[in-house]
């Protein structure tokens, strides 16, 4: 008995015949297909016009569509600050200027309120570089300096203070971590509140003091390269390592704290170090910046630029000034510059 093998409605096979005898001899050796399971009925198909059976001929595969799925992480909010290359503000008492790196998209954000709980002498300010795209920095610059306040209470001591400083920075990073939402975010902050100024970070964005204009820096960046952070997270069964001369955690991460990054929260911690000083007329200006700028100028460099503009309350102009000379000398990372008046809350 002769049967044909076929596939039903598959494009690899097309019906080229080719007939079989019936009957085999020793001259004419009969052909095998050997199969390892049994073939259901409605696979096996006898030729219409004949009694033998025919063989389909294999044929070269049509060719596969295969549809193209996107591999982003989410699309950030259409908003003003999420999609300009360049942007500027001015407030009372403060000017910020961010421009967008080679980066698709700006990943920094800034925050800033001032005559907080009605106080004119009272404000707190922060600047937010983001990685891994802008959700954790949008994240933080619209909830960390709210989360700060509320903890803050009716503190009074430096301690109570840095506490809930604290406090406020591992909150906000709980409520991302929370939303599943990649990325990260380095944050410094200032808070002025009666007659003082709180400083605090995480990450690399720096914050620096004109005292009588002798540049100060108020933060130490947390970087895998720093000792100390380097033994922390080793004692947390981390490794840091140097690759292209660049130190990075697990290596993958170039900073060591900051708001998010979930892959790494075992070592990426988001508590902040936090600094307290009084206010007085020493301190003339404050700049809060990302490592897109301190990458490139100095602390000093940059209290030499902004002081003679500051001195004709032009800080705008002078947030400007310091974001084109980062560029001029080759930076390719966002930039943002916020420039505080002291003089104005003391």
């Amino acid at each position: 008995m002769s049967c044909t093998v076929a596939i039903s409605n598959s494009p690899v096979f097309s019906p080229s015949r080719v007939p079989v005898p019936a009957s085999s001899s020793p001259s004419s050796p009969l052909r095998i297909l050997r199969l390892q399971k049994p073939l259901p009925s409605s696979l096996i198909r006898a030729s219409p016009d004949s009694t033998s059976p025919t063989v389909l001929k294999r044929k070269r595969p049509s060719r596969l569509d295969v549809p193209a799925f996107s591999m982003s992480f989410g699309n950030i909010p259409a908003t003003p600050a999420a999609v300009a290359d360049f942007m500027e503000a001015e407030g009372d008492g403060y000017s910020v200027c961010c421009k967008r790196g080679r980066k698709s998209a700006m990943e920094d954000r800034y925050s800033a309120t001032v005559n907080l709980h009605t106080d004119s002498k009272h404000g707190v300010f922060g600047i937010f570089d983001g990685h891994g795209g802008a959700k954790a920095a949008e994240y933080a610059a619209e909830n960390l300096n709210t989360n700060i306040m509320n903890e803050l209470g009716n503190t009074t001591t430096d301690d109570e203070i840095k506490e809930a400083v604290k406090n406020g920075y591992l909150k906000t990073d709980s409520e991302f971590l929370n939303q599943q939402v990649r990325g990260g975010s380095c944050c410094v902050t200032a808070l002025i509140r009666n007659g003082n100024l709180v400083i605090s970070n995480a990450g690399d964005c720096r914050a620096v003091v004109s005292r009588g204009g002798v540049a100060e820096a108020l933060t130490s960046d947390h970087r895998p390269s720093r000792k100390d952070e380097k033994d922390r997270i080793e004692a947390s069964g981390g490794y840091v390592d140097c690759c292209r001369g660049i130190w990075r955690i697990q290596g993958s991460l170039a900073v060591s704290r900051g708001i998010g990054d979930q892959c790494l929260k075992q070592w990426v911690t988001a508590e902040p170090e936090t600094r307290i000083l009084g206010l007085n007329p020493e301190l003339e200006f404050l700049i809060l910046a990302c490592d897109g700028l301190w990458d490139k100028i100095s602390n000093q460099e940059a209290v030499d630029i902004v002081r003679p503009l500051c001195t004709t309350q032009q800080s705008l102009p002078a947030c400007r000034k310091l974001v084109d000379l980062s560029v001029s000398r080759g930076s390719v990372d966002d930039i943002s510059v916020m420039i505080v008046q002291m003089g104005r809350f003391c």
